[in-house]
C-alpha cells in the first residue's frame, strides 16, 4: 500500500517532560480525511494523557499548513465521511471525529497548539480545543463549514464562543471568512503571534516553563479552569477547596515554598515579599 494513508499521520517526539505531536502529511496540508487519522490522533493524545511523567503537550503541523480540514474531494464524491445514509454519517462522526475533541477535553496536562499555517474547518477546531494557541505570522483560521454546506460537526461550535465571544464566533461561523494571525490575536483566538521560524521554540519555551511547576498542582489548576466554563460558582468553590486541601499536603508544595524562601534569602529580601498565593 502506498501514499500518505500508508504511513502514520501523527509523528510523536519527546524532549524532557514535553511531548510534541506533529501532523505529518504535508502534501495534503495535513487534512483529516479518514476515520483512521482521527482515531490515530485521538489515540496519541490519550497515550500522552496516560503517561504521568509528561507535563505538557504541543500539537503542530508539518509543512505549510497546521491542518486544512477535511477532504472536499471525498465530500463531492460522497465517499469517506460523506458515504452512506444519514445514520451512517452520524455514527461515523461519533466513533472517530468526536474522539479528538473528547481526548483533548479529557487530558489533564496543558496543551499548546503551535499553528504554523492555515487551520481550517476541523483544523481550526483542533487548535481551539487546545488550552493555549500560538500562531505563526502566516497562520490563518477559518470556521469554513457553511461555505461547504455543512455544519461544525466536531465540537467547534461549542468551543469557539467560549474563546472569542458570541459576536466574533457568529461572524466567523456565518461568513466562513479566514481570520489572519493578527486578527486572531486581537479577538483572543490566539495568545501570541511570532515569526514562523520561532514558533516551535516559543511553544516549547512555554511548555518547559509550565513543566517547571509541580505537576499535580498544574493538573488540578487545569481542571478548575476547564470546569469553571460550565459550572456554578458554588460548585467551583467546593472543588477549589477540595483541590487546595490536597495541594497543601503534597511534598511538592513544601518543596516549592522552600525554594521560593531560599531565593528570597539569597536576594536579601524578607519572607513577607514571598511570591505566590494562598
Amino acid at each position: 500500500m502506498s501514499g500518505p494513508a500508508a504511513r502514520p499521520f501523527v509523528q510523536a517526539s519527546r524532549q524532557g517532560d514535553v511531548v510534541t505531536l506533529r501532523l505529518d502529511h504535508p502534501e495534503t496540508l495535513n487534512r483529516l480525511a479518514s476515520e483512521a487519522q482521527f482515531l490515530e490522533l485521538a489515540g496519541q493524545i490519550r497515550s500522552v494523557a496516560a503517561d504521568t511523567s509528561v507535563r505538557a503537550l504541543v500539537i503542530t503541523g508539518q509543512g505549510a499548513a497546521f491542518c486544512a480540514g477535511g477532504d472536499i474531494r471525498n465530500m463531492a464524491a460522497r465517499e469517506g465521511f460523506s458515504a452512506g445514509t444519514a445514520a451512517d454519517i452520524e455514527e461515523r462522526y461519533r466513533r472517530s471525529v468526536h474522539q479528538v475533541p473528547r481526548a483533548l477535553s479529557e487530558i489533564d496536562i496543558p496543551t499548546i497548539a503551535a499553528v504554523n499555517g492555515p487551520a481550517y474547518g476541523a483544523g481550526c477546531d483542533l487548535a481551539c480545543f487546545c488550552d493555549i494557541r500560538l500562531a505563526a505570522r502566516n497562520a490563518s483560521f477559518s470556521f469554513s463549514f457553511v461555505q461547504l454546506g455543512i455544519v461544525p460537526g466536531d465540537g467547534g461550535a461549542w468551543m469557539l464562543p467560549r474563546l472569542i465571544g458570541r459576536s466574533n464566533a457568529m461572524e466567523m461561523a456565518f461568513t466562513a471568512d479566514p481570520v489572519d494571525a493578527e486578527t486572531a490575536l486581537r479577538i483572543g483566538l490566539v495568545s501570541q503571534v511570532v515569526d514562523g521560524s520561532q514558533l516551535l521554540d516559543r511553544a516549547h519555551a512555554i511548555a518547559n516553563r509550565i513543566a517547571q511547576h509541580p505537576a499535580r498542582a498544574v493538573r488540578m489548576t487545569k481542571r478548575l479552569l476547564r470546569d469553571a466554563e460550565h459550572t456554578t460558582l458554588a460548585k467551583h468553590l467546593d472543588l477549589a477547596a477540595a483541590f487546595q486541601a490536597i495541594a497543601h499536603l503534597t511534598p511538592e508544595h513544601l518543596t516549592a515554598v522552600e525554594a521560593v524562601l531560599a531565593r528570597l534569602q539569597a536576594r536579601g529580601l524578607p519572607a513577607a515579599r514571598a511570591e505566590g498565593a494562598d
